[in-house]
């Protein structure tokens, strides 16, 4: 009974490790107002639940202390490069966000995100609680679980870690992310050119019009109309996008 004790207690610390770091990084279940103790909770709950599935595809337990402390590291790094992967899946939408913030004139205007636990221009912060909000209506954190769940089956515990695999994913993850937000972004864009093209010839036609006082309230006007127009459809963009990565995993 003792060694049968000893063995369980080992698959749950083993699956707690990886679990327990991804809950430390993860969207929404990272954010400042979900405290240490319910991620604690979540991932010891998770990870006891985890135990019957994932057992089989544990090594054995090591009688050298050293090679514990190997599985224990390798453990953690597999965590910590899901919960980045999955920020910075999330990080298309706060650059689009950025992009609005300073095409509407509130590049200025910063609020404390929860998601981040900093203080982001105001757009970005909408859009990141509207993002969260989402996620859990949707049960895209599901989702996101699953991907940690079917991670054992990609990285296998025990086994040496793919530094190369796991730098090039992070770095083609950037990029993906930069272009997604960029063209989640993109209607902005072209409203800053529209607008201040516009500007620009009513300041040629008419030089005695202050250009100043009139553009500063139309453009939060119409780029807030803008935005009220292209948020649906920002949203849905970026959680298919956000679902494909995922899916790297989960798949």
């Amino acid at each position: 009974m003792t060694e049968l004790f000893n063995i369980s207690l080992y698959n749950w610390l083993m699956i707690f490790l990886r679990t327990g770091a991804v809950f430390m990084l993860m969207p929404g279940f990272s954010a400042v107002y979900v405290t240490a103790q319910i991620r604690l909770i979540l991932a010891l709950a998770l990870s006891l639940i985890l135990v019957p599935l994932l057992a089989p595809e544990l090594p054995p337990q090591p009688e050298n202390f050293s090679i514990m402390l190997q599985y224990i590291f390798y453990e953690l790094s597999i965590g910590i490069f899901l919960g980045i992967v999955m920020q910075i899946l999330f990080f298309a939408l706060n650059f689009a966000g950025s992009i609005a913030s300073q095409a509407i004139g509130f590049s200025n205007a910063q609020m404390f995100d929860p998601a981040f636990q900093t203080q982001t221009m105001l757009i970005e912060t909408f859009l990141s609680i509207i993002a969260i909000t989402f996620i859990f209506i949707t049960d895209i954190h599901h989702l996101m679980i699953g991907a940690v769940v079917d991670s054992y089956h990609l990285f296998r515990p025990g086994e040496s870690l793919l530094w190369n695999d796991f730098a090039q994913h992070i770095t083609q993850s950037v990029g993906r992310s930069f272009t997604i937000g960029f063209k989640l972004g993109a209607p902005f864009i072209a409203f800053t050119i529209v607008f201040y093209s516009g500007m620009g010839l009513v300041s040629r036609l008419m030089p005695q019009l202050n250009i100043f006082f009139l553009s500063l309230p139309l453009q939060i006007y119409l780029g807030l109309g803008v935005l009220l127009i292209t948020v649906p459809i920002i949203v849905i963009a970026f959680f298919r996008y956000y679902d494909e990565g995922l899916y790297v995993f989960a798949g």
